[in-house]
């Protein structure tokens, strides 16, 4: 299978009511999580900025927008191969990022607002597992 091909957006259920939010991003029974814990994050990007634009050859991750918009662009190092969705607070979704993938997430500049994102990798941050890739 095509490495882009591997990359699953998983619809998930925003509950919400007077007293504000909650949404679960993670529940344990995705498919590919490891037996050990890795790391959870939050990235912010603001309006005109990007994130990413590397990819991890060791390394899978889970991304969700949990405030804003952004357009997650992926490529294949190997392939070539390119693919973009955009995401939306509004309408969440957890986004499987396989290993070996290269992506990058964007806050367009005409955004009115920053994105926010929770993201989760299988392991624990190594520099070495790191690798500066332009997607944009």
């Amino acid at each position: 299978m095509r490495l882009i091909d591997q990359v699953r957006l998983l619809p998930r259920r925003l509950i919400a009511d007077q007293r504000g939010w909650f949404l679960k991003v993670l529940d344990g029974g995705e498919e590919g999580l490891p037996g050990a814990v890795g790391e959870v994050y939050l990235t912010m990007a603001v309006p005109g900025q990007a994130r990413g634009n590397h990819y991890h050859p060791d390394c899978a991750e889970w991304f969700t927008i949990v405030e804003g918009r952004a357009l997650l662009m992926v490529a294949d190092p190997q392939t070539g191969e390119r693919a973009e969705w955009t995401l939306d607070a509004g309408h969440p979704q957890t986004v499987y990022m396989p290993a070996g993938l290269a992506h990058v997430f964007v806050n367009p500049p005409e955004a009115e607002d920053n994105f926010l994102l929770i993201a989760y990798a299988a392991n624990r941050y190594d520099p070495a597992d790191t690798v500066p890739f332009a997607v944009t």
